[in-house]
């Protein structure tokens, strides 16, 4: 939120006050208390009839130092909070020297000079990451009595904000606005599903403003220079991270917060929907799943959307009798099949359903505070929304989940979440604002750990549309509703990147757009970019996503880049691995990978694909694209074809190929089967050697289909010339020494070195 007017003048009704030096101290080995008050004390009298600040200081993990500032601190907190679970404890050490108190955490120093003006300095490294100085701390009141906890945190020359969640807008947050606030506003616009109250900057840091309310946030949009985020509130707390890295600064934020759970590897092949609000039944479906099969391309998961249940009904968890008259025969049939079986479900009931009766007499529906349930007709006629503060109500709701589990149900698509009202009273007291984010966690987190119960670790697995901070825990989460052209797919992916640098591993989107129908080289490209994503599902809303639809080359062109993906689920599976154990995403960022490199600090249409992939999607009508390569010689995995960085490239692709590059000295894994996304990873694998320079070395983890274990483990290295393997595999196994048209060197079960020339 703006509070000035210019530089030097407050907003009309505006007053603001800042900690402006130290008045005294209280510091043990671990923490220190800092007591600020608004102006310069320089008599006695001057302590009367003005604010005192109180600023807390301590390290709730190593690398993480924690700020709280507190006006008046006998306000009632009320929750939600959110969870820390990575927080130990004092992880910090005070140190004094005259008038220099300094909290250091692993190489973080929060260092603060008692006889100077006010200044809190964040250090790494002998330098200076960030700074809170004149304006730094400090609170606001408005014309309405509104009371506002505001912090500032410097920005240097060059320095780039990313992250925030799930953000369409440009790439980097430098210059916007944004206000941490739950909304179902598509992909095109400044609101976002998923709102996450952590940034980081190309400077070594994050910040983490732990407020599960709206957070607004001026990123160099008010003071230029300055990172600004306020809270409605009495206090305001904070934790700076330090890296250096961004993938150091993500391992340790989501370390604090929660890592995200490893998805089941099935989750990795084609997803096929019905389709939003498309008619179909269980004749549509076949004929959707045979017609897949007849055209050669794999399905892993059939979803069914909305109209599974009742239209005024949702959601009442039970199948619309008259278009599926047998669902748990139905489902028991595509299982036979090979599928995996996905459910569209919302936390809302709607009026006309028995479920509404049953959850309002027992209490389980969220309430005004005259005692009535709230309702509204947006979206159902008469909507109610579940209490999930409520223990009884929460064990409810998954009660009749688990129905549909039995009945062979795999997954949950948890849509919605972000229309939560403020005008409510939760069962367990919550504050309404802060529980308005909050509540998609609650939901996210009751669904995810019902699946995590009755499939066991590991099988557990949402589409979830809605998160905040922690909801990383609770994969696999999508990008919400976005137009069928290449702008919206555009957008899509910057948000996605955005949300991979706020701590999230996993992410998807509609392939093909979901409102409006694509035309076909839009389907087409969009086919290709959602096989190579984390996970990939084609959708819509009143069209269907089926290849045929959009003509043969759309069926060969999802035919071919699901085999491919298949081929690729080792590689992709060890990602997914790391995102699990480090918080590194799936889909990464480039200046996630290339922080060195400052031609990667803006891009946002391309990306890496775990360690060693680069992907550039198309996104022009004639197959023309733009993208940078850095450092080294570069190879297209689909065409052999050589580049050369650090350079931008412009290249022209049919829709057959796209810029899918494999860095330098890179092996990447492919599984023999191209048929499944699970199979015997180790046996038969392909490794793929790509401009391997001379001393190179690399390792190459099989990893297991079913945790985070491994089945299989390759180093390679170049010397002399010649490429030397060894290995502990016991399967049989290739070597591709360059694009895919080089010869193959085949080595049967049991061969546990190889040494080949390695061609100039």
């Amino acid at each position: 939120m703006k509070f000035t007017d210019g530089y030097w003048l407050m907003r009309p009704g505006c007053t603001a006050r800042y900690a402006t030096e130290v008045a005294d101290i209280h510091a043990d080995d671990h923490r220190m208390t800092l007591y600020a008050p608004v102006k310069h004390v320089s008599r006695r009298g001057q302590t009367l009839n003005s604010p005192l600040l109180t600023v807390e200081c301590w390290s709730p993990a190593e690398g993480v130092i924690g700020v709280r500032t507190t006006h008046h601190a006998g306000s009632v907190r009320r929750g939600p909070e959110f969870a820390l679970p990575g927080a130990g404890g004092d992880a910090g050490k005070v140190r004094r020297d005259g008038a220099v108190l300094e909290l250091s955490s692993g190489e973080l120093t929060l260092r603060v000079d008692t006889e100077q003006p006010w200044l809190l300095e964040f250090t790494a490294g002998g330098r200076v990451l960030t700074s809170a100085g004149e304006r730094g701390t400090g609170f606001v009141t408005d014309a309405e009595g509104r009371h506002y906890m505001l912090g500032q945190l410097s920005l240097d020359v060059g320095e780039l904000v990313y992250g925030l969640g799930e953000r369409f807008t440009p790439f980097v947050k430098n210059g916007q606005t944004v206000d941490i606030w739950q909304a179902d506003g598509g992909t095109s616009s400044e609101q976002a599903y998923k709102n996450v109250p952590f940034h980081l900057t190309n400077r070594g840091y994050g910040v983490f403003v732990n407020h599960p309310g709206k957070v607004s946030y001026e990123v160099g949009s008010e003071s230029v220079g300055q990172v600004q985020f306020s809270v409605e509130d009495q206090s305001l707390e904070y934790f700076v991270v330090h890296g250096p890295t961004p993938k150091q600064i993500l391992a340790r934020y989501t370390a604090l917060t929660g890592r995200p759970a490893l998805p089941p590897a099935w989750a990795l092949g084609l997803w096929l929907t019905t389709s939003f609000t498309t008619d179909y039944d269980e004749a549509t479906v076949g004929r959707f799943i045979d017609g897949m099969a007849e055209r050669g391309i794999p399905l892993s998961v059939f979803h069914f959307d909305c109209f599974w249940m009742r239209a005024y009904q949702w959601c009442d968890f039970t199948w619309d009798a008259e278009t599926f008259p047998d669902p748990a025969g139905m489902l028991s049939r595509l299982k036979q099949q090979g599928l995996r079986i996905s459910a569209w479900i919302n936390p809302y009931i709607a009026q006309k359903s028995a479920v509404f009766e049953e959850g309002m007499r027992e209490g389980y529906l969220v309430r005004r505070p005259d005692g009535s349930v709230w309702q509204w007709d947006l979206w159902q006629p008469g909507m109610a929304l579940v209490d999930f503060t409520n223990p009884a109500a929460r064990d409810w709701y998954t009660g009749k989940l688990k129905t549909l589990l039995d009945q062979g149900v795999d997954c949950f698509k948890t849509d919605f979440g972000e229309r939560v009202p403020t005008d409510v009273v939760w069962h367990d007291g919550s504050d309404p604002e802060r529980m308005h984010n909050y509540y998609t966690h609650l939901f996210n987190q009751a669904v995810f750990e019902l699946l995590r119960a009755e499939r066991g670790e590991g099988e557990a697995l949402l589409f979830a549309r809605s998160a905040t901070a922690g909801g990383q825990q609770y994969p696999v989460h999508w990008g919400g509703d976005c137009e069928s052209h290449f702008k919206a797919m555009a957008e899509s992916l910057r948000g996605g990147l955005s949300l991979g640098l706020s701590g999230f591993g996993f992410w998807s989107h509609d392939i093909g757009g979901f409102e409006g129908t694509p035309t076909p080289a839009v389907f087409k490209r969009w086919v290709q970019f959602g096989l190579l994503s984390s996970h990939s599902r084609l959708h819509g809303s009143k069209s269907y996503r089926v290849p045929w639809d959009y003509g043969e080359e759309a069926v060969d062109v999802t035919r071919e880049f699901t085999l491919l993906k298949h081929r690729l689920a080792p590689y992709l599976q060890r990602a997914a691995q790391q995102a699990h154990t480090t918080g590194v995403p799936v889909m990464r960022a480039m200046v996630l990978e290339f922080p060195d490199d400052p031609a990667a600090a803006t891009l946002d249409r391309q990306y890496m694909l775990g360690d060693d992939l680069l992907v550039a999607p198309v996104f022009t009508d004639d197959g023309t694209v733009e993208y940078y390569v850095p450092e080294g010689t570069w190879t297209n995995v689909l065409t052999g074809a050589q580049v050369t960085g650090p350079r931008w490239v412009r290249e022209q692709h049919g829709f057959h190929t796209l810029p899918l590059l494999a860095r330098p000295d890179s092996v990447i894994p492919l599984a023999a089967d191209d048929q499944h996304p699970v199979s015997a990873w180790a046996d038969g694998v392909e490794l793929r050697v790509h401009a391997f320079a001379e001393g190179a070395e690399h390792t190459v983890v099989i990893p297991s289909t079913d945790g985070p274990g491994e089945t299989a483990r390759f180093h390679l290295r170049r010397r002399g010339g010649r490429l030397h393997v060894t290995t502990d595999s016991p399967h049989p196994w290739q070597l591709r020494i360059g694009g895919p048209n080089a010869t193959v060197h085949p080595h049967p079960a049991g061969t546990s070195e190889a040494d080949l020339p390695y061609p100039a």
